[in-house]
């Protein structure tokens, strides 16, 4: 393995403002849809990623069957999620300082056995009958340390494995294996919840993680894409404060860059919490009861699945035009769902909001990944990861307020109508942008 000085892509002076290629060169077909597979690195990522991903998932919903049936305390479950998720929203931004100054292969390696030792330790508790719920929460803590290692890592180096010409397919087949995770992870989950126990969901979540750690000791680095170097002092011979401000002043100073992040991150935080009322929207609005509901709710998987296989057969790089108009119709189709009373007009709704939350998303990361100098990449997705993923759990917490205040069409709409206003308010900062630097020149968005 190459030490991190040479592994880590890093930008020359005078290059740091790079340009992101409007377009990629078109392909046809399955070669279109499959390029990013013929980086070897990446095929294996994948092939791991399929096995881990439905154990994350399963390992969620174990958790939560787990203190429900130890506390019957919905506040339990919320403390449980609050846990696991309060480590990324603080202590994302150190995990991608690491990603800069270390190979990002090894830290995923770290972070990754780190994650199964805590699935062995949970499903050893369990199966011995010794697990205390404080015990619990510490796992669950120490996990969300974890993710904050290791997040900012995985996503940062997808642009390594396989460039950037073919990164949107890559980040698109990515979503769709964890899409597919979302849709059919949770229904495998209750069949062996109700066969086996819920002891088991935890023993299948480690055993996943292990082709994923092989697959990382498989990885070459001499054959990751490589993006320059860092003049003057490596990223290394600084202290993390230095790190972080290198990071920070970056995104500062890259207008287009901050603006991505801000207006994703607060259309995310207003508009992507849906999911919260919709037991009342099926059951108090529409009517239809849990059949309803779980129709509802693969309606935004769906969507999103598609949305998914778009990106990635499309293989093309977005601007930062596309991606706001991909918010503003996010916002304007959940405006609608928020007011319809008719049950099959919100499902084809809310399939729409689905197919658009994670267009958006996607391409945003695609474009941030591509406008960031390969030595910063870490510490920009890793505040990538605080604003996008970060404020999901208090998007959950300002709806369900909202909801409890004024019902749940009241509050959904409320949300949308925020996000407008952020894409509104996105879209006179960006064309403001755009009077001092030329579309092609502000690094594509």
């Amino acid at each position: 393995m190459n030490m991190p000085d040479s592994q880590e892509s890093q930008a020359p002076e005078g290059e740091t403002q790079q340009a992101i290629p409007l377009t990629t060169p078109a392909k046809k077909g399955t070669g279109r849809a499959l390029s990013s597979l013929k980086q070897r690195n990446y095929r294996l990522y994948l092939f791991g990623q399929m096995i881990s991903l439905p154990g994350i998932t399963m390992q969620n919903i174990g958790q939560a069957w787990l203190v429900l049936v130890l506390t019957h305390s919905p506040w339990q479950l919320g403390l449980v999620g609050a846990l696991q998720a309060l480590p990324i929203l603080l202590f994302s931004i150190f995990g991608g300082i690491i990603a800069d100054r270390w190979p990002k292969r090894r830290v995923l390696l770290l972070s990754q056995t780190a994650a199964a030792i805590q699935a062995f330790l949970l499903w050893a508790l369990i199966a011995a009958g010794t697990l205390q719920l404080w015990q619990l929460y510490i796992l669950v803590l120490l996990l969300g340390f974890t993710n904050s290692l290791g997040r900012p890592a995985s996503r940062a180096i997808i642009v390594e494995m396989v460039g950037h010409e073919d990164l949107p397919n890559a980040i698109g087949l990515l979503s769709t294996l964890s899409t597919l995770g979302r849709i059919a992870s949770p229904a495998l989950a209750g069949i062996i919840i109700a066969s086996s126990g819920v002891t088991s969901l935890f023993l299948i979540n480690a055993l996943s993680f292990v082709p994923m750690i092989a697959v990382l000791v498989l990885i070459r680095s001499h054959e990751m894409h490589t993006q320059g170097h860092l003049p003057g002092n490596s990223s290394r011979s600084q202290n993390p404060w230095q790190s972080l401000r290198e990071g920070l002043d970056y995104i500062w100073q890259m207008p287009s860059v901050f603006l991505l992040i801000l207006s994703v991150g607060l259309v995310l935080l207003f508009g992507s919490n849906f999911n919260v009322v919709l037991p009342l929207f099926a059951t108090d609005i529409l009517h239809q009861g849990a059949r309803g509901f779980g129709f509802l709710s693969a309606a935004t998987g769906a969507g999103a699945l598609i949305a998914a296989l778009w990106v990635a057969w499309g293989n093309r790089h977005s601007t930062i035009r596309q991606i706001l108009i991909g918010m503003l119709i996010f916002g304007v189709l959940e405006v609608a769902f928020g007011i319809s009373k008719i049950y099959i007009v919100s499902l084809l709704l809310l399939t729409g909001v689905g197919f658009m939350e994670e267009t958006f998303a996607m391409q945003a990361m695609t474009t941030l990944q591509s406008a960031t100098p390969g030595h910063l990449n870490g510490r920009v997705m890793s505040i990538q990861v605080i604003f996008f993923d970060g404020s999901l759990p208090l998007g959950y917490l300002l709806m369900g307020w909202l909801a409890g205040l004024y019902g749940a069409s009241t509050a959904l709409l409320v949300g949308a109508l925020l996000s407008l206003l952020v894409v509104a308010a996105s879209w006179i900062w960006w064309k403001q942008i755009g009077n001092r630097e030329s579309d092609s020149d502000m690094t594509g968005i």
